[in-house]
């Protein structure tokens, strides 16, 4: 867990480095402080089993938990032909099935309909595969979201919807635009089970999904889950963040997902001041090798923009 979440930050911090030297164009959604829940959460899904994930644009923690190579991330991220989406989808629609991501959505709230699709054909199929739905805080405001939990709730679908409460929707409190102090304070309206869980400890985020996991895996139906987060970038490269109050981040980087779980690590004798040096070098040289090989790779030709088109 802890080799991955490095990974993550180091590769986060090395595209926000791509974007301002123009390397990688378009624009990118950071999930620098969120690891432990992309991580967390990966631990419990079975891809092999048939599991899928769905989530949001800032889905590069997501993605490279759930398994994606560091190399078809960066390639994709730089438009190039090795990418996971062989360069088409860049930092907001990655998709790998072998991984059981059906895709990042840059859309508020489009996976959850489509989180509960591949829900019903495991229902269906009695595969007791489980489908997975990541959104954000601001995506409960949203229609789809009250559609698919709703849906999913009624017919007892195998999906977890899983919320990345980070405070903020774009430049927007959650306490400014929701009438309630908690996501999971909406459950009760449909009748399903809901849980907070302290998204920045990876090991409880692995427990919560876990037992939502097996809960839908024995035909009750969904779980509501809401893990409490915080993002140490703006909302995209453009955003500094001014909006946030003085202190506050402050605050939350003494919480850090990684010193959580590196401290814990220690503290039971699992990992020493060495080790952990020498897992972020190692985290590091990785993200940097990814670098120096996708900037080394073709772009699509002009004819690949007519191949993957399904009308």
């Amino acid at each position: 867990m802890l080799q991955r979440m490095l990974e993550i930050r180091y590769c986060e911090e090395r595209i926000q480095e791509l974007f301002l030297e123009n390397v990688i164009r378009g624009t990118t959604h950071l999930c620098i402080g969120q690891e432990g829940v992309s991580v967390g959460m990966a631990n419990v899904v079975d891809a092999k089993r048939g599991d899928t994930v769905t989530c949001t644009y800032r889905g590069h923690g997501h993605a490279l938990a759930l398994g994606l190579p560091l190399r078809s991330m960066m390639a994709e991220m730089m438009g190039k032909e090795a990418g996971c989406c062989k360069g088409k989808g860049g930092s907001m629609h990655l998709t790998d099935m072998s991984i059981g991501l059906i895709g990042t959505f840059a859309i508020v709230g489009a996976g959850l309909p489509i989180t509960n699709g591949a829900a019903l054909t495991a229902q269906i199929k009695g595969t007791g595969a489980v489908s997975i739905s990541i959104f954000g805080d601001g995506t409960v405001n949203i229609g789809a979201w009250h559609e698919a939990v709703n849906l999913a709730a009624v017919w007892k679908l195998p999906s977890v919807f899983l919320c990345e409460n980070n405070m903020y929707g774009e430049y927007s409190t959650y306490a400014s635009t929701a009438p309630v102090p908690n996501v999971v304070d909406r459950a009760a309206a449909y009748g399903i089970p809901a849980v907070i869980v302290d998204g920045q400890d990876a090991e409880a985020v692995t427990e919560t999904v876990k037992q939502a996991v097996e809960y839908a895996r024995a035909g009750h139906g969904p779980t509501l889950i809401e893990a409490k987060t915080y993002r140490y970038k703006g909302h995209s490269r453009t955003d500094p963040a001014t909006y946030r109050p003085a202190g506050e981040l402050d605050e939350w980087l003494k919480r850090d997902p990684i010193n959580i779980l590196a401290d814990r690590m220690k503290q039971d004798g699992q990992l020493n001041d060495s080790q952990l040096k020498q897992l972020t070098e190692q985290a590091q040289e990785a993200v940097q090798e990814a670098t120096t090989w996708a900037l080394e790779q073709p772009y699509p030709p002009l004819e690949a923009a007519y191949e993957d088109i399904w009308v």
